[in-house]
Order: structure tokens, then sequence, then C-alpha cells
């Protein structure tokens, strides 16, 4: 995995991305939207930002009507976490409107099917997804950037782990904070490895040599509850109704 995910991202999408525009572009307290001028929309998950002031976005008030392959481009930026916010969302709307690969509704825990005997690392918390893991009896890590929340620990700490499970379960915004590459790269040999989130980026091309073996995401069926929500802080939870989730299997 020499050239990081995001870059293979940005190349993979660059031919895409030529005529097109960003229509309308939402920053959100949960999730960053990005419709394209062609009607798709992506989204991702809204960084915090650091800017020591009100402005979190310094081209706020020009980024709607700008070239898609320029908002792309921000995925790589490597000192700002919301241009890389931005950058995905753009993403994820130029890959909607790409052929899907062929992908099932059926819950990727089922199709990873978890046994007693699987040690699991669930790299960000996923708590819709918990109870149902730890009934399966398996051993369960939970990695959290801010492992202030009971019951996980540190990238740090976690690093043993996710050398030897036989089950990752990644977080897709760890390609906007920048750590999806070190977090493959601590993988041992997992029996699987799942991408999560609505955040994920829908292709597997870009995944080819890595130890991913599925992507679980989601398809928008209503741009415009999406953008509203989104805009009123709106999350996951609410976003669902308006959304598919489905899964694409590599292996």
């Amino acid at each position: 995995m020499d050239e990081a995910i995001q870059q293979k991202i940005i190349d993979y999408l660059k031919p895409v991305s030529e005529g097109l525009a960003a229509a309308d572009v939402r920053v959100g307290l949960g999730y960053t939207s990005v419709r394209l001028d062609d009607g798709n929309i992506g989204l991702a998950w809204t960084a915090q930002a650091h800017s020591g002031s009100c402005t979190h976005e310094p081209r706020a008030g020009t980024l709607a009507g700008r070239p898609a392959g320029e908002l792309l481009e921000m995925l790589a930026s490597p000192r700002n976490s919301l241009s890389r916010s931005l950058g995905l969302a753009t993403a994820n709307a130029l890959a909607a409107g790409l052929p899907r690969p062929e992908t099932t509704t059926v819950d990727v825990l089922e199709l990873v099917n978890i046994r007693d005997s699987d040690h699991v690392v669930m790299v960000g918390f996923f708590g819709p997804l918990v109870p149902g893991l730890r009934r399966t009896g398996c051993r369960l890590d939970i990695l959290e950037l801010k492992s202030d929340r009971p019951g996980t620990m540190s990238p740090e700490e976690g690093r043993a782990s996710l050398a030897v499970c036989s089950v990752a379960i990644i977080t897709a915004t760890s390609l906007v904070t920048g750590t999806m590459d070190e977090l493959l790269s601590g993988l041992g040999s997992p029996r699987a490895a799942v991408i999560l989130g609505p955040s994920s980026f829908m292709r597997p091309e870009v995944f080819a040599g890595t130890p991913v073996t599925h992507i679980a995401g989601v398809r928008i069926r209503n741009a415009a509850a999406v953008e509203k929500i989104v805009s009123e802080g709106g999350g996951t939870m609410i976003l669902k109704r308006h959304m598919d989730f489905e899964t694409i299997c590599l292996s």
C-alpha cells in the first residue's frame, strides 16, 4: 500500500470529475454533503475543525459552483480534516454517478458470520452493533481516537489487537481522519475486514491489495431530504430513512 488510499480515490475519480461542478455544499455538525450538477450526492462525516476562530472553512460561500475535481483534491489535504470531509463527500457523489458494483442488502454482520471463537476489533464506536456482537460471545475490542468512552481503548493501545484479530470493522471516517492506511497496514491476516458507515467509498478498485473484504455503505434515495437533515445537524439515525444500506463483497 505505497500510495495513500485518499490519493488512490482521487486518481480513480479525476477523469470522472471532468466537466462536473458542485451545485450544493453543506457542512453540517454530523455530516457534510456535496451535490453535483448532474444530481448525484455524496456524504462524509464532518471532521471537527479547530480553526481558532468562528470561520472553519476559509472558502465558505464559494464552494458551490467550483469544479468537482477541485473539491475532490481536498481529500488529500495534509492538515485540514474538514477539507478532507468535503473531498470525501465529493468523491462519494462522483462514485454515485458510476455503475454500482454488485451489492447485497444482507446485513454485513450476517455476511461475516461472527462466531464465539472470533476476536473482533471495532475501530470507531458503532453503538447499534455492540449488543449483537456481545451476544455472539466473541472477544470484542473497541478502538476510539478519543478513548474516554468506557470500554474502549486508544489506537496505540489497540495496535496489538489489530495485528491478531480475526475480524476488523473499521469506520469509514478513517478516510477523513487520515488513519485508514495505518489501520489497514496494522492488520495481520483477518478473515474479514469491513469498511463501514455512510462515508464509505463504494468502489472496490481502490482497496485492491489491502485486507478489505467488505465495504458497507449507503445509496441515497432522497437527496433533498438528506440535505435538509445535514443542514439541521442530523446524523445516521435520522438520515437512514432516506438511504439504502448496501454491502460490496470483495472476496
